[in-house]
């Protein structure tokens, strides 16, 4: 009797210790579900921040936009305090189940007014920029056309990268394998070095 309650005692202690330590293994059932800092998985059209990770696990650079209007913005990273937040949801025509998943095409909108400019939306599109030299991602995106990834990060653990997986535009040309997205000149844009991101939830409106 004594050795059984030292078994039971044990398991409830490895359980405690582990719900403690490892909260991904308790919060998510899919190993391929992208997970928040707060270990629950990422839904669609929930409202997130995407923050910079570090490893000091603190986030104080976020996604933004060039303009509060939205029109044409292009994506930036800024402050924690002027971080927009996002959206998430599977191109149309294909399924979507209730999770975001790593590797699965994606929209990306910034949850904010729509722009009042006549068929500019806030979906994240990638757009040439002459003045960057390159291409970077902006708003004005149409569903279907702007697909972007979430990967797991290989240089940290429990953060995230984001790709643009082109379909037929100027970076095709060559290839339509989906490109890294880093941090240039504080732009959201194709990079050879990505930018490690995490997903903050955002409370509720009328919490």
């Amino acid at each position: 009797m004594k050795i059984t309650k030292f078994v039971v005692l044990s398991f409830l202690l490895f359980a405690f210790t582990a719900t403690s330590i490892f909260p991904h293994a308790v919060h998510a059932e899919d190993p391929e579900a992208v997970i928040d800092v707060n270990g629950n998985e990422v839904t669609p059209h929930a409202r997130y921040f995407i923050g910079a990770a570090s490893d000091d696990n603190t986030t104080t650079l976020a996604v933004s936009a060039t303009s509060q209007i939205i029109c044409n913005s292009d994506v930036i990273l800024s402050s924690m305090s002027n971080g927009l937040p996002v959206t998430f949801s599977s191109p149309v025509g294909e399924s979507d189940d209730g999770i975001i998943r790593e590797d699965s095409y994606l929209n990306v909108n910034f949850d904010a007014a729509t722009c009042r400019m006549a068929g500019v939306s806030t979906m994240w599109k990638m757009e040439l920029r002459p003045t960057m030299r390159g291409f970077v991602v902006t708003t004005g995106g149409v569903d279907g056309l702007n697909r972007f990834k979430i990967t797991k990060y290989e240089g940290g653990n429990n953060s995230y990268q984001l790709s643009y997986c082109p379909i037929s535009d100027p970076m095709c040309e060559c290839s339509c394998a989906c490109v890294p997205l880093g941090n240039v000149v504080d732009r959201l844009a194709p990079s050879t070095i990505p930018f490690p991101v995490v997903f903050e939830p955002v409370a509720d409106k009328s919490s």
